[in-house]
């Protein structure tokens, strides 16, 4: 089974997950701006177990659905480098820039197109949602 670990810059947090990515995708909505400083959030999904070592700080942030995402970011270097859905459990969302792998595969998903930068271009391949899809 493929391992792949993510972690924040200075390497006090890391998550190593299991088996292959579920899914990729981009989000354009202003929450995720603010939180990685981008123009857009990086994610990738896992399935369960996986594995964190080291100290995380959390921010919990409710969604447009009303959905609550519980983010983990290092305390030392504040670099965001995964977080979770309540209810949703049996996986995991990691920041792609966390893996600091350029091959990772590219987004099969973008959300909230509405906010996107008019100068973003992502891949013809990939799905577009003008908001959450959910």
């Amino acid at each position: 089974m493929s391992r792949r670990t993510a972690s924040c810059c200075c390497g006090q947090l890391s998550i190593e997950v299991q088996g292959e990515v579920l899914g990729t995708g981009v989000c354009h909505c202003l929450s995720c701006q603010q939180r990685t400083g981008s123009v857009f959030a990086a994610l990738a999904a896992f399935a369960s177990p996986y594995t964190v070592a080291g100290k995380a700080t959390e921010f919990v942030r409710t969604g447009d659905q009303g959905a609550k995402f519980r983010f983990r970011f290092c305390p030392v270097c504040g670099s965001n480098v995964f977080h979770t859905e309540e209810g949703a459990d049996p996986y995991v969302m990691v920041a792609i820039g966390a893996f600091a792998d350029p091959g990772f595969p590219p987004p099969q998903d973008s959300v909230y197109e509405c906010r996107r930068h008019a100068w973003v271009k992502l891949p013809d391949a990939v799905v577009r949602y003008e908001k959450d899809p959910v």
